[in-house]
């Protein structure tokens, strides 16, 4: 779970890549560097992430069975809500109880 600004988006095959200045981490089980990016599954632009916007993410680290690939992963039972104060505020809340 991480504050997130989304710097740029590409399609790129049938999924979609976006570049993302990572603000602030809140819960991680894996590192981020300042830059990542973010994959989703699809093309149809869902969640719509626009650029320049800034989210708070949840999504997982995927590495495939051959350690080739290694990415973060949005899911659709990832979250993907626009960052405001009150919901950063929730985040660290629920980051301290779990």
């Amino acid at each position: 779970v991480f504050h997130g600004r989304i710097l740029a988006r590409r399609v790129v095959g049938q999924e979609t890549r976006y570049e993302v200045e990572v603000k602030a981490p809140y819960r991680q089980r894996f590192p981020l560097v300042a830059r990542e990016y973010l994959w989703v599954p699809s093309t149809c632009g869902c969640p719509s992430l626009r650029q320049g916007g800034e989210y708070v993410l949840m999504a997982r680290r995927h590495v495939n069975h051959e350690h080739t690939l290694n990415r973060i992963l949005l899911q659709d039972d990832g979250y993907a809500r626009p960052w405001t104060p009150r919901e950063a505020r929730l985040v660290r809340e629920a980051a301290r109880h779990c």
